[in-house]
């Protein structure tokens, strides 16, 4: 195991200097799930949420909330997001499949802001649809792949 990067020598949380690291391109692609119950999915489908076009919002949630990363989790740096996409789509009769891709050239990599892109996006679909079915689900939220940087390419086996 490595040892810790965001403590300092008296074991305090610090932010990891990162000055010294050359800029590259990088990309990183996280993704969820909402499983829905048949009153929401209904909804959704037929575009009848009562707050309006749920995906259009969690859509545009999403991509604002990776823009805002760095202001949600502490020991994360603003990072100079180039590109934010999600898409949100049925991947069966009940369950939609978020999935978030954030680009950039920086000198640290995307995970956490796609991560972010896609639990937020999540998030404003379940609120979106909260007033018909209380019991929807977010799972699964992992990162899908990434690529730049010292380590390279990483693509999760399962999907």
């Amino acid at each position: 195991m490595a040892e810790p990067t965001h403590l300092d020598a008296a074991g305090k949380a610090r932010m990891v200097d990162l000055s010294g690291k050359p800029e590259t391109e990088r990309h990183a692609r996280a993704g969820c799930r909402v499983r829905l119950g048949r009153a929401s999915a209904d909804a959704l489908k037929s575009g009848r949420a009562a707050k309006g076009d749920a995906l259009a919002a969690a859509r545009l949630a999403g991509i604002s909330a990776a823009k805002r990363t760095a202001e949600l989790i502490p020991l994360c740096h603003p990072l100079r997001v180039g590109a934010v996409g999600v898409d949100l789509g049925f991947e069966d009769e009940m369950t939609v499949a978020v999935t978030a891709d954030v680009s950039g050239i920086d000198r640290s990599g995307f995970e956490m802001e796609a991560l972010v892109a896609a639990s937020v996006a999540a998030l404003t679909l379940y609120d979106m649809l909260k007033a018909v079915d209380k019991g929807i689900a977010i799972t699964d939220l992992r990162l899908l792949e990434k690529s730049g940087g010292k380590s390279g390419r990483w693509t999760r086996g399962e999907g």
